[in-house]
């Protein structure tokens, strides 16, 4: 079972001293290093303008009947992953066996690794916005198209990376499968510290693949330095669940590399500028059928409307 462990040979030649970039939670207690709006000082991608994330405006997107459902490889697989404390994100690694094609995608993509961006203090802390609203957590899910055997490789495609994108959304009970995640991350608590999560199934965090149909696609671009515009986007309109209690605790495991605890992982919304988000066609809302016998019938009696 090969890691493609290319990526964190990348992720440390991007961030070269850590202290370069930070998220705005951690320049508020060291305003040395740069924060969301000073990357595209040192990391000049961050600045052009297909940047991610964005706040999808709901009533701009448009329908696209080529975002056919996904087909999903080795989301049922038991998998022990490593996660690792990049110092200032937490990544757990994925096998190539995890794979994700169609929706309109060029190909097969592999998996290289998912990532969670959250608030503080349970406040919202997703990425991406829907109509201006930031959702309490977001996961990532970040795969490379084939042959490419690293993300250094990827990054020279404008559609190398295909990353999967689920919000969290809070829930009165805790999500089952989800705290063995969170005790992995306080067991990799400082930059460097690698754990290991035995026994993972991927379909046990994200929703089932028959609630994936609906979606929204963009190209944009990775949400950390360098912020290569290499990525097309799924935005999937199925959240999952996390109690209070859960994102507390995902808010206390971690800490940056500079031992401050590792809260507010997030990067403010960016410009759409000239770009086109679009929804795929079975996001439309599919009436009952007998909802609409029931109204046909009714319209030859004259007593419905159709609005």
């Amino acid at each position: 079972m090969a890691f493609a462990l290319p990526f964190s040979a990348l992720l440390s030649i991007l961030s070269h001293s850590s202290a370069h970039w930070c998220y705005q939670s951690q320049y508020s207690y060291n305003n040395t290093c740069r924060d969301p709006s000073q990357w595209s000082v040192i990391f000049p991608a961050c600045g052009g303008l297909h940047q991610s994330p964005i706040n999808i405006v709901t009533h701009h997107v448009q329908i696209n009947n080529s975002l056919s459902p996904l087909t999903f490889n080795g989301h049922h697989n038991n998998l022990n992953i490593t996660v690792e404390n990049m110092g200032n994100f937490v990544q757990f690694l994925l096998p190539w066996s995890v794979q994700v094609s169609g929706g309109g995608l060029p190909g097969w993509y592999r998996g290289v690794q998912f990532h969670l961006h959250w608030g503080v203090d349970a406040r919202p802390g997703s990425e991406h916005t829907v109509d201006g609203e930031q959702y309490p957590m977001e996961m990532h899910v970040v795969h490379i198209k084939e042959p490419y055997n690293s993300l250094e490789e990827a990054v020279h495609d404008a559609a190398g990376i295909a990353v999967l994108a689920f919000l969290f959304e809070r829930s009165t009970n805790d999500h089952p499968h989800l705290n063995s995640l969170i005790e992995a991350l306080g067991r990799a608590q400082n930059k460097g510290n690698q754990s290991t999560v035995p026994g993972f199934k991927l379909c046990n965090i994200i929703p089932a693949s028959h609630n994936l149909h609906n979606y929204y696609r963009y190209v944009g671009s990775m949400t950390t330095p360098g912020c290569e515009q290499a990525v097309v986007w799924t935005l999937f309109h199925k959240t999952i669940p996390i109690s209070n209690r859960q994102l507390r605790s995902v808010a206390q495991q971690a800490r940056f590399w500079t031992g401050q605890p590792m809260v507010g992982i997030f990067r403010p919304a960016q410009h759409l500028n000239s770009r086109t988000v679009y929804r795929s066609a079975t996001s439309l809302v599919q009436p009952d059928i007998s909802i609409w016998l029931l109204c046909l019938v009714s319209i030859l009696k004259g007593l419905c409307v159709l609005h």
